[in-house]
């Protein structure tokens, strides 16, 4: 981790006392631990979204918490070893929770930030609210990046997208010899538009998608919009271009 990022958990509760007295904002990634094809890590989703937080919180010297790796359990993931998850109402009980007790220490603002694609993990995420502090969501998954990639990045899972992501920030743990495109059906097109992502079919592994159009370059490009708009965001203006 970049030792510029002001993380909570690497700071006496004195300093952190002094951060939130001088910006009283806390940036917190909530990912999913959940498959992403036979090619990419269980933790491509939180990974993600630690990655932009920690970006933004070194640029703006915003505190961060450490993030939550679990989210919302997918139906189907029960054949994929390792994935895990909790229910809606256990993911918004603890996060509330846990914005209850930095509440108390001087938050005023949180600014949860995920890019796990399911209805249930984002309400879980939008009904944690404290008794005084604002709570803003940030879906990077929401984000349109549809002119950086060849496909539609709506209708994948594992796909272009999230292997140009993970090729950019962990190359290491992208496992190219098991990297393979599958077609998303018209099935599976219908519910992504009903926001409701399906449950990977027998034999595609848990991929949709063509994650062999992916590249470290598109990776980059797509971090560089995720962070100019958390930028955006925290800042209340238009973010600068895309990079060349």
């Amino acid at each position: 981790m970049n030792s510029n990022v002001p993380a909570l958990e690497n700071m006496p509760w004195t300093r952190v006392q002094r951060i939130l007295a001088r910006d009283p904002r806390l940036l917190l990634a909530v990912g999913a631990l959940e498959q992403a094809g036979p090619h990419l890590p269980l933790g491509t989703n939180f990974h993600i979204a630690q990655a932009v937080v920690d970006e933004v919180a070194g640029s703006s010297g915003i505190l961060r918490a450490p993030g939550f790796c679990y989210g919302v359990r997918m139906k189907g993931s029960r054949g994929f070893a390792g994935t895990a998850g909790l229910s809606r109402k256990s993911l918004h009980r603890t996060v509330n929770e846990l914005l209850a007790a930095w509440e108390d220490h001087g938050v005023q603002e949180f600014i949860l930030v995920t890019g796990h694609r399911s209805e249930a993990h984002l309400e879980a995420l939008l009904m944690a609210l404290t008794s005084e502090a604002q709570t803003t969501v940030f879906d990077l998954s929401a984000i349109e990046v549809g002119d950086l990639l060849e496909g539609e990045p709506g209708l994948e899972h594992g796909g272009e997208r999230e292997t140009s992501l993970v090729l950019h920030l962990m190359p290491e743990t992208v496992s190219t010899p098991d990297l393979v495109d599958v077609e998303p059906t018209d099935a599976v097109r219908a519910r992504y538009r009903r926001g409701h992502p399906p449950t990977p079919p027998p034999g595609t592994r848990g991929v949709y998608g063509y994650p062999s159009r992916a590249s470290a370059e598109k990776g980059r490009r797509l971090f560089h919009r995720y962070v100019t708009a958390l930028e955006s965001l925290l800042s209340g203006a238009l973010g600068p271009e895309d990079p060349a």
